[in-house]
């Protein structure tokens, strides 16, 4: 399953970067084009930009830093499917997404000058710009999280049940002992 996790991480980033072709073969920097729009106001539109920074241009002009995180988070997270310290298919899943994510922003890091090509634009609400692969790289580590914050559950009700049962079994010594 790990390799089917690798799979899966280079069809994402296929998928990035056919749209920030077709983005970029399409359009020049700053145009946009409305896709959803209700009631005249615009809810989603493909904008083209570019980011040197990281989400919410949060490390902007640090392209160094930004490649060289990304590129160690990237050989742990593949070295760890590779040796099968990720086992379990959700998990697979979602390190692929980071993985696909990371890799597609990786790539366009390194091979456009820093920059990251953004295209969607969201405006139902005041949000950045953003692109497939972050889409990928944020659902994957949600997705992540949740799966850890559930185990983390289940291994406490878990924990609790044995406790309680542990408990029952000695009342009932206890009361077969009083007998």
């Amino acid at each position: 399953m790990q390799y089917i996790g690798l799979l899966i991480a280079a069809v994402l980033v296929g998928i990035d970067r056919l749209t920030k072709w077709l983005v970029t073969s399409n359009m020049e920097l700053k145009d946009s084009v409305h896709i959803i729009e209700i009631g005249g106001r615009e809810i989603l539109n493909l904008t083209y930009y570019t980011n040197d920074g990281a989400a919410f241009s949060k490390f902007e002009g640090q392209t160094t830093l930004l490649i060289v995180v990304t590129s160690v988070v990237l050989a742990a997270m593949i070295g760890m499917l590779l040796f099968k310290k990720v086992k379990r298919t959700p998990f697979i899943i979602a390190f692929s997404m980071v993985i696909g994510g990371g890799a597609g922003n990786l790539i366009d890091r390194i091979f456009n000058n820093g920059l990251v090509i953004d295209f969607i634009d969201f405006r139902i609400i005041n949000f950045a710009v953003f692109n497939f692969a972050d889409i990928c790289a944020v659902c994957g580590a949600a997705l992540i999280m949740l799966l850890l914050v559930r185990d983390e559950i289940i291994d406490k009700r878990k924990k609790r049940a044995e406790a309680d049962e542990n408990s029952k079994e000695g009342s009932e010594t206890a009361e077969n002992g009083e007998n």
